[in-house]
């Protein structure tokens, strides 16, 4: 009898989180505590499948699920590829970005999961690889709003934890150049601004940090689908630029490549339609020679998923681990994140299914 979808659980967390520092504001609120939204397939055979929605959509995506995406995707065979091209085509007048993209993309990341365990293959090996099996992380520190003490310390912090990547979420050159302090200059440091500065604004502090050697700077420019700002921009600084974590469809990272405006892409896989549009992505940039390095400020299915991406795509390129201490982390006895590098997990599915007793212990 054919394996078909039989339920849809979508569980909400918001896990304590400690940035030892005083919280940095999102969305206009402090950030205390990690917001996931974990996707539970299951299947009529027993089969469970995990994914992961982009967290701070929150009840929007649950909605989403409630409203549309739980009685269309129940009853259906949960390896039929044309399954979610259809559901998206039924759903795009509710928006082609935003909550419901998000919803799909947890879903998404769940039925490769469950279509690696039928096929008892790991995602990796489903994307044709996998063509490395041990993945560098990166140190994804919080904003501290240009305190240069809390930049050092976490910093430091993070090289003793054994990361050789870092990653600051500041916007003056004061801070990043506290951030090469500790480092030495053999330590790549990214500097994401998060679409700190108008067009007319940018080119100043962005050039000011070029004494710091930074890796690259990051959505320096608001709005972030403004391409021709962001190409003029790295064109007259010379620094190179990393954007796409808010891009919203395959056709934004097409655009933003023919306009010359980014040396690398980051599609979030929680937003973007989940482990099939962000290989796709990260297949036809580096086509174009512009390498894919994904977002990944998050710990659940959608971390693993990214990790299955970049250990089967062209070109290596690190993973990115947001770096704080949380309640809660799942897979970190299975998963290990272990001296700033990650093993590919080579078992069916996504290789490891989140500890579902202590996640609900959380939420919401």
């Amino acid at each position: 009898m054919p394996v078909t979808i039989s339920a849809i659980d979508v569980i909400h967390v918001r896990i304590p989180l400690d940035t030892w520092a005083p919280p940095p504001l999102f969305a206009g609120r402090p950030r205390t505590h990690v917001e996931a939204l974990y996707v539970k397939v299951k299947c009529s055979d027993g089969t469970i499948g995990w994914g992961e929605a982009f967290g701070s959509s929150g009840t929007l995506v649950v909605a989403a699920y409630d409203n549309w995406i739980r009685q269309l995707a129940v009853g259906k065979d949960p390896t039929d590829p044309n399954l979610l091209p259809t559901m998206e085509r039924l759903l795009h007048g509710l928006g082609r970005a935003g909550p419901v993209m998000h919803a799909l993309s947890g879903l998404d990341i769940a039925l490769w999961d469950i279509r690696g365990k039928l096929e008892r293959a790991s995602v990796s090996k489903l994307l044709g690889g996998p063509k490395r099996k041990r993945v560098e992380t990166y140190a994804s520190l919080l904003q501290y709003a240009g305190d240069v003490e809390h930049v050092k310390r976490n910093t430091a912090r993070a090289l003793e934890r054994g990361y050789r990547h870092i990653k600051l979420h500041e916007r003056t050159a004061e801070a990043v150049a506290a951030a090469r302090s500790v480092t030495g200059p053999a330590i790549p440091i990214k500097v994401d601004t998060n679409c700190g500065w108008t067009p007319g604004e940018a080119e100043k502090p962005v050039a000011a940090m070029k004494p710091s050697n930074p890796y690259w700077v990051e959505e320096p420019i608001w709005p972030p689908e403004d391409f021709e700002s962001a190409a003029k921009l790295r064109k007259a600084t010379g620094m190179p630029l990393a954007m796409g974590e808010n891009a919203t469809s395959p056709s934004d990272f097409r655009k933003m490549i023919a306009a010359g405006a980014t040396d690398y892409v980051q599609p979030s896989i929680v937003k973007i339609g989940g482990i099939t549009q962000l290989f796709r992505i990260a297949t036809e940039s580096e086509k174009s020679g512009i390498t894919c390095v994904p977002h990944a400020f998050f710990f659940g299915p959608g971390y693993l998923a990214t990790l299955h991406c970049i250990a089967s795509k062209d070109r290596d390129a690190p993973l990115e681990r947001l770096f704080a201490d949380v309640a809660f982390v799942p897979y970190t006895k299975t998963v290990p994140d272990v001296n700033g590098a990650v093993d590919v997990p080579d078992r069916p599915g996504l290789g490891a299914d989140p500890e579902e007793d202590e996640l609900l212990k959380y939420r919401v």
